[in-house]
């Protein structure tokens, strides 16, 4: 229909245009001289608006609509019945995109008594009318960005209108292509409704209503399906929260989990009655591919094939009827959008099958189309709405889980859930294979990607991911080049699901040829010895060889990935493959190189140990994307090199064992390769910022240990390069460079090396202020690397007259992002970075103005902040000044001990059920700080400490028992202490506390602290001794 078509600048169609000009000049005078009492140039006259706007797609300006909107209304009003279909058509095609310049006729048209909604009630028995007008109406709910709405009135009434239609049946007397027609224009309008952002669809009955019909129409006459929906679905009542634990991972099973079907009598809740009537022999197996099951399989992709190929009105009827179903899934996306999650997942069931479908009747749903539709096309637009639902599904599918006992008297939601996900990957498995169309194909992938992305596979038995991992192999050299991108980002999004997960990681063990066709594995073979530049080690005993060797065969999947991404290929997939018919480059396309340097990333990040054996090889894969001509290639290769230096720094840990780590020799080999590449062109690239930021995040990535063992010409060139950039104008560029450099003042190495603490110290704290104010609430590293440098400025830095204003300003950046609206990653590093300047005996904390902002900022987050993590962190660097002098005034201290026992009091007090698991690590943290402070208190602060002990002493005393008696929960907080070390804490508050009131006058009176920590200790010694005997 015309209505639908897009304007294209470039005909000539728009009103200021000179074609548009004369149209709609055109079309207003005919109107003047056709009166309206000329019925058959009235009709022929809109049959010419129709046409002129049609083909040369002209939108009217708003001259001209205010003449023709009258002219039409006034039309439709005087003239016969038999003219108002051309009438309506005319109508439709000039208010195409022109709905905010046709407010003032709305009553006319939309009105209690309006024109179209006459025309598109249930009285109106003209089918051509009831659809024309119905188009007209869908023509009017277009909107254009930035431009005024239909009134909330009139978006109401539409949507009736539109419901109305598709709720209807067709009756004998409408043929099938007219009522096909119909309801596609009542979905676009629909579709244009809930794409206008303002219709809202907050009421069950609507949205039930709605996702009703949809449904219906979805399977509009599907071969082989007959669906009776009910007049309105009803959500299902999700639970909230599962605090069920994880199942233990069983062994790996061939066969999927057969669930005990409910009884038939009752319909799931969630799932209304619906009836399925199939055709004999329509039915499909579950479990097995045959010739019968897929038949569409033989049919071209084209949706305009059934005219050509059979002739008649039975495959036009069919043509229109999957557009309906094409129309019904298109809006059912947009409905997807419009509404929250957590409304949507209420519907999980009615559009997603927990269980196999076997015989008939069986429930339908989206992987119906996806499996049976005879039209690739719908197919596809199956799968983007499931890929839809599924966008941001992980914490509604993280309730999932496996039943070992499935004989029970009913089935939990978990299971439930857990069902649906194995049947969603069996389904789109079945279509993986049987699948034939490119585009529709890339869907698939997509949406499998999207649906391991939000998939728990912790919780579910091992297997899953296995199946899909053999069965995406083949199309890693499928011909179309958007089918390779797709299978390697469902590959990563594999690599990256809850890693390391043990069944991945046997993937990614498996031998190069197992599983794979013949191609594939010449495909991977060919990435066997790259012949790259390579220099000699530093070190003798060539260490890197010796770990290379250490697995007979590499991970395929690093093998297949440095292939597709940095060496040329031996023959061409695809004619459609531009890049074949080009001598210019003997690589894979350019979105094929970067999806494969992507998932190298992702491997790397998630099982590092499995690449370290190939660490120089990936190293030298870097350099070579960041050689490239092309930026996004030189982003990805140093977004590469980033990753192996985490995963290096990780794999160094002290805690394991040593033939696990990365060998010294090793990194320094890797480093010195990489500064003698051409990392240092790119940090110098001031043409690219973005890959200078990228480079910059990579050397900031160094392991301490190898940075130290690097020729002091390589040191002096990371420094010499890191300082330069911290002057950089661009302010991402200058905020990782000062971020790297607060890495690198922690090296042990730098840290006693003066001048560099000084250079770093005023070019840092020089530029911080216009540095980072924009930057907090996206760098929280930025925030850590500046607590890092002011930990350790040197006391001639600290007394230097040019600093003490940036020292400060530096401060008050932490202390406002501590109270800031920031997200709570940066408030977290925020109170990490003030604790770190709390260790600096340096700075005069205590005595400089400075101070009471801090402490208020800590002690304002302890007690509210709704983020544990943070009300722990803020605790940690309260607990951190080791005099009583650093904490102030005895006013500024007992503001900190009254706050610290107001978050003990609040410490189950939490918004969100999840930060619940963090309370216990919450208290441990609050009584290691009030420990700490009563072991430094004064005598002036007592009178404020027997108060609290008054007021709040029996909180306090549980949760410091507590705190005494646990063990590993502290752990958590970062508190590290054993039991042991505990009393010891305790035994020193009490001893100080004795040593002040013996000191105070009126001893040997016991006062209330002294009396209240003694009676603690006897109390935590009896429950000690009690529990030993």
């Amino acid at each position: 229909p015309m209505g639908w078509r897009k304007w294209t600048p470039d005909k000539g169609g728009s009103p200021g245009s000179s074609t548009g000009r004369d149209i709609c000049e055109l079309i207003v005078q005919a109107c003047k001289l056709v009166q309206l009492n000329q019925e058959h140039l009235v009709n022929k006259m809109c049959q010419l608006i129709h046409q002129l706007l049609n083909r040369f797609q002209v939108a009217l300006d708003e001259e001209s609509l205010n003449y023709l909107l009258p002219y039409f209304i006034s039309a439709l009003r005087k003239c016969s019945t038999w003219t108002h279909v051309e009438i309506l058509q005319a109508l439709a095609a000039s208010v195409y995109n022109n709905g905010h310049k046709c407010q003032k006729y709305l009553p006319d048209l939309l009105g209690e008594n309006g024109l179209l909604i006459q025309f598109s009630s249930p009285a109106e028995t003209d089918p051509e009318k009831k659809r024309a007008a119905i188009h007209s109406m869908a023509n009017l709910c277009l909107s254009l960005p930035g431009q005024p709405y239909l009134e909330e009135s009139y978006r109401e009434v539409c949507f009736q209108a539109f419901l109305s239609i598709l709720q209807s049946s067709k009756g004998t007397e409408v043929d099938d292509i007219a009522f096909c027609m119909l309801l596609q224009n009542a979905l676009k309008g629909m579709q244009s409704l809930l794409n206008g952002g303002k219709m809202r669809l907050t009421q069950t009955d609507h949205l039930g209503s709605l996702l009703a019909v949809l449904k219906k129409c979805m399977f509009h006459g599907l071969p082989g399906i007959n669906i009776e929906m009910p007049t309105i679905l009803y959500p299902a009542l999700l639970p909230q929260y599962d605090s069920r634990s994880p199942i233990e991972q069983e062994k790996l099973e061939q066969n999927s989990v057969k669930l005990k079907g409910k009884p038939k009598g009752k319909p799931k809740k969630g799932k209304p009655a619906e009836e399925v009537k199939e055709q004999p022999g329509a039915a499909e197996g579950s479990r097995r591919l045959s010739s019968h099951a897929f038949s569409w399989k033989r049919i071209s992709s084209s949706d305009s094939e059934y005219s050509d190929a059979e002739g008649g009105m039975q495959s036009k009827t069919r043509s229109f009827q999957a557009k309906v179903r094409q129309g019904a899934l298109t809006c059912f996306l947009s409905t997807v959008k419009s509404i929250e999650k957590k409304v949507l997942y209420g519907y999980w069931s009615a559009f997603i099958s927990d269980e196999p479908g076997i015989g008939s009747p069986q429930t339908v749903s989206l992987m119906t189309i996806a499996l049976k539709d005879p039209s690739p096309k719908t197919r596809a637009c199956a799968f983007q709405v499931l890929s839809a639902i599924l966008e941001g599904s992980k914490q509604f599918l993280s309730i999932a889980e496996d039943a070992i006992d499935h004989k029970r008297a009913f089935t939990p939601f978990s299971v439930s859930i857990a069902s649906s996900i194995r049947e969603l990957h069996r389904c789109m498995l079945l279509a993986l294979v049987a699948e034939s169309s490119s585009q529709t194909l890339t869907q698939i992938i997509k949406c499998l990607a999207n649906l391991v992305s939000n998939v728990p596979y912790n919780r579910l038995k091992p297997g899953l991911l296995s199946r899909v991992w053999n069965q995406i192999k083949p199309y890693i050299k499928h011909k179309d080049v958007n089918v390779r991108v797709s299978s390697l980002t469902l590959l990563g999004s594999i690599v990256s699901a809850q890693a390391p997960l043990p069944e991945v990681r046997l993937l990614l063990q498996q031998p190069v040829s197992l599983g794979m066709t013949d191609g594939a594995t010449a495909l991977l073979l060919r990435s066997g010895a790259p012949e790259w530049r390579r220099e000699p080690l530093p070190v003798s005993g060539e260490p890197s060889l010796a770990l290379e060797k250490t697995t007979t065969e590499p991970c395929w999947l690093l093998r297949l990935c440095i292939s597709l991404a940095v060496l040329p290929r031996e023959d061409c997939y695809s004619d459609s493959d531009t890049s074949c018919l080009s001598t210019v480059s003997p690589y894979e396309p350019s979105p094929v190189r970067l999806e494969a340097l992507q998932v190298l990333a992702l491997l790397v990040k998630g099982y590092f140990i499995l690449a370290q054996s190939s660490l120089l090889e990936l190293g030298e894969v870097a350099c070579k994307c960041m050689e490239e001509a092309d930026p996004s290639l030189q982003l990805h290769g140093a977004k590469l090199l980033d990753e192996l230096g985490v995963g290096i720094i990780q794999q160094c840990k002290p805690d394991l064992v040593a033939d696990q780590r990365v060998p010294i020799d090793l990194v320094v080999t890797f480093w010195t390769r990489m500064l003698n590449g051409p990392l240092p062109a790119a940090l110098q690239n001031a043409e690219h910022p973005t890959l200078q930021t990228s480079t910059c995040d990579a050397l900031s990535s160094i392991l301490p240990e190898a940075f130290s063992r690097l020729p002091d010409d390589k040191q002096i060139l990371c420094i010499t390069i890191l300082l330069g950039l911290s002057h950089s104008e661009n302010p991402l560029v200058k905020a990782a460079a000062s971020r790297a450099l607060g890495v690198y003042i922690v090296f042990p190495c730098l840290r006693q090396d003066v001048m560099f603490v000084a250079d770093t110290a005023n070019t840092f704290l020089q530029y911080k202020p216009r540095l980072f104010p924009s930057l907090f609430q996206v760098k929280s590293n930025a925030v850590r690397a500046l607590g890092n440098l002011l930990h350790f400025l040197q006391p001639s830095h600290i007394a230097s007259p040019k600093f003490s204003q940036p020292i400060e300003e530096s401060i008050h950046a932490l202390t406002s992002t501590v109270q800031s609206d920031a997200t709570m990653k940066v408030r977290w590093n925020a109170c990490y970075a003030l604790g770190n300047v709390f260790k600096n005996p340096a700075l005069p904390l205590g005595e400089a103005p400075w101070t009471g902002k801090a402490y208020d900022a800590l002690t304002s987050a302890v007690k509210s902040c709704k983020n544990f993590k943070v009300r722990i962190k803020s605790a940690t660097a309260l607990s951190v000044p080791s005099e009583r002098r650093h904490y102030g005034t005895p006013k500024q201290f007992s503001q900190i001990w009254d706050a610290l026992v107001t978050a003990l009091q609040q410490s189950e007090n939490a918004e969100d059920f999840l930060e619940f698991k963090y309370s216990a690590s919450l208290r441990m943290q609050l009584c290691h700080a009030l420990l700490h402070l009563l072991s430094l208190a004064e005598e002036t602060d007592l009178p404020d400490i027997r108060r609290t002990v008054l007021e709040q002493g029996e909180i306090i005393r549980l949760y410091m028992l507590q705190y005494i008696k646990s063990g590993a929960e502290g752990e958590e907080a970062g508190i590290g202490e054993s039991i042991p070390e505990r009393d010891k804490a305790l035994e020193r508050a009490i001893e100080h506390v004795r040593r002040l009131e013996e000191a105070s006058e009126g001893y040997p009176v016991k006062r209330g602290a002294l009396a209240y920590l003694e009676d603690l200790l006897k109390t935590h010694t009896c429950s000690t001794e009690f529990t030993k005997a």
